[in-house]
C-alpha cells in the first residue's frame, strides 16, 4: 500500500472530474475550473450514475477521492438497500483514505458488486477487497499489485524510529486483511507482498483476490 509519504504515480484523475467530449486529458493538469457547458456535461453523468447506483472510483487513493465516494454511497444506501456497482481503476495513493473507504463499504447496507478495471493497486487493492469474494469481479485485463508500505520520513531520529513502528504495524494490519481476504496464509502474504507482487485477472481470481472475471455486463447477472 502506499501512502502520501510514498506514492506510486499521478497518472489518474480523480472521481468526479470525468473527461467531457472533446476535452483534451493533458489538460486536465491541475483541476483547472470547468466551463459552465462542462460543468452541466458532468453534473449529469453524476445524476446519471446515481440513478443507476453505480460509481466509479478512478485515480490516485487520497482525502478528496474518499470523502466524494464516502458520501455517494452514503447517499445512495439511504435512497435505497439495492445493489451498488463499484467499478474500480487506481494506482494507489493514501493507505488512511482506502481505509475510509474500505471500511465505509463494509459499514452501509447496500451489497456492493466490485468490479476491477486498468490496474487495482496498493491501496487501490485494500478497497477492492472491502467487498465478499463472491461479489468481487474483474475485467479480463486487469492487473492487481499488492505490496508492502514503506516511509520516506524526514525529521529526528526520534521521529523516524516511531514513523518506522508505525510503518511495521501498517504493514502487519494490511497483511491480516488481504490474507482474511483471499484465504492465503499470513506467512505467504507476507513474502509475497515483501516487493511489488503482480497479478493478472487469472493470477488474482486463483489467489482469491477476485471471485470472477467477466467480460460482458450480462455475466453479471
Amino acid at each position: 500500500m502506499t501512502d502520501e509519504r510514498f506514492s506510486d504515480t499521478d497518472l489518474l484523475r480523480p472521481l468526479g472530474r470525468p473527461l467531457p467530449p472533446g476535452e483534451d486529458p493533458d489538460e486536465d493538469e491541475g483541476e483547472p475550473p470547468l466551463t459552465p457547458t462542462a460543468s452541466r456535461w458532468t453534473d449529469s453523468l453524476r445524476d446519471r450514475l446515481f440513478r443507476a447506483r453505480t460509481l466509479i472510483i478512478s485515480g490516485e487513493v487520497n482525502q478528496k477521492l474518499a470523502s466524494e465516494v464516502i458520501g455517494q454511497l452514503w447517499a445512495m444506501d439511504a435512497q435505497s438497500q439495492e445493489p451498488i456497482t463499484v467499478f474500480i481503476n487506481s494506482q494507489g495513493g493514501h493507505v488512511e483514505s482506502g481505509d475510509t473507504i474500505h471500511d465505509m463499504l463494509r459499514f452501509i447496507r447496500s451489497p456492493v458488486r466490485m468490479i476491477g478495471t486498468g490496474w487495482v493497486a496498493s491501496a487501490g487493492a485494500l478497497i477492492y477487497v472491502a467487498v465478499p469474494l463472491e461479489n468481487r469481479f474483474s475485467l479480463p485485463n486487469t492487473r492487481f499489485l499488492l505490496h508492502q508500505p514503506a516511509g520516506g520520513t524526514r525529521g529526528t531520529a526520534a521521529d523516524v524510529e516511531i514513523e518506522a513502528r508505525e510503518i511495521l504495524k501498517m504493514r502487519e494490519r494490511l497483511n491480516r486483511v488481504f490474507a482474511e481476504q483471499t484465504g492465503q496464509p499470513l506467512e505467504r502474504i507476507q513474502d509475497d507482498t515483501h516487493r511489488n507482487f503482480w497479478l493478472g485477472a487469472t493470477e488474482a481470481k486463483e489467489y482469491g483476490l477476485v471471485g470472477r472475471i467477466i467480460q460482458h455486463v450480462s455475466d453479471l447477472d
